[in-house]
């Protein structure tokens, strides 16, 4: 029979129940993955509504939109379900049949991989769909989400839709700063890997 663990006192009570100030913060991204929802759906909608009169560039450019909210929806998911297991309390799905399989061993450096890792993912549809879009870099505009639908509208009925448009440079900065996030992860999981070597070495070998 284990002994009676005696009850913390006041202050590390205290700091320890500190945790549960991150309760509001995970509930509010509940609430931006609904708001998340309510734009797939919606940009759905516009591909339906115009899949007659879209062209083919359209279409993608839309489907690599929804593929992007869907991307951003599981980095969501990743934060609410494994920041919470991580640093508040736990959920107790041991056994359950949806348990997510990368829950069962989810810590903090863990995490940091998987979050690292879908930035990326993110960060790869963004640039797809500027390649797409920028076409011969010479004046092609490029439009997203309602003001991509009134593009396509005016190209239906003759009219001339102005729209921001991609350079030669903001293409090769996009580009840049994806290899940076690329990097960025690459370093994190190599400094998790070092981390994680570092107990399985004999003691009194570190230089």
């Amino acid at each position: 029979m284990s002994a009676v663990k005696p009850p913390l006192s006041f202050f590390p009570a205290l700091i320890f129940s500190s945790r549960w100030l991150q309760l509001p913060l995970y509930l509010g991204l509940i609430v931006a993955q609904g708001v998340y929802v309510v734009l797939f759906v919606k940009e759905l909608l516009h591909l339906i509504l115009h899949a007659t009169s879209f062209g083919e560039q359209q279409i993608m450019l839309i489907v690599l939109g929804l593929i992007d909210v869907v991307m951003i929806s599981n980095l969501l998911i990743m934060v609410i379900v494994g920041g919470y297991e991580t640093f508040v309390s736990r959920l107790g799905l041991q056994g359950h049949p949806d348990q997510p399989e990368w829950l069962s061993h989810v810590n903090a450096s863990v995490l940091k991989v998987k979050l690292a890792m879908a930035i990326i993912g993110i960060s790869s549809i963004h640039l797809l769909k500027t390649f797409i879009a920028a076409g011969t870099l010479e004046g092609l505009p490029f439009c997203q989400g309602e003001a991509l639908v009134s593009a396509a509208q005016a190209a239906i009925n003759g009219t001339v839709q102005t729209c921001s448009t991609l350079t030669s440079q903001g293409v090769m900065w996009q580009t840049l700063i994806h290899c940076v996030f690329i990097l960025s992860a690459i370093g994190i999981a190599y400094t998790d890997h070092l981390m994680h070597a570092i107990p399985r070495g004999k003691p009194g070998n570190g230089h």
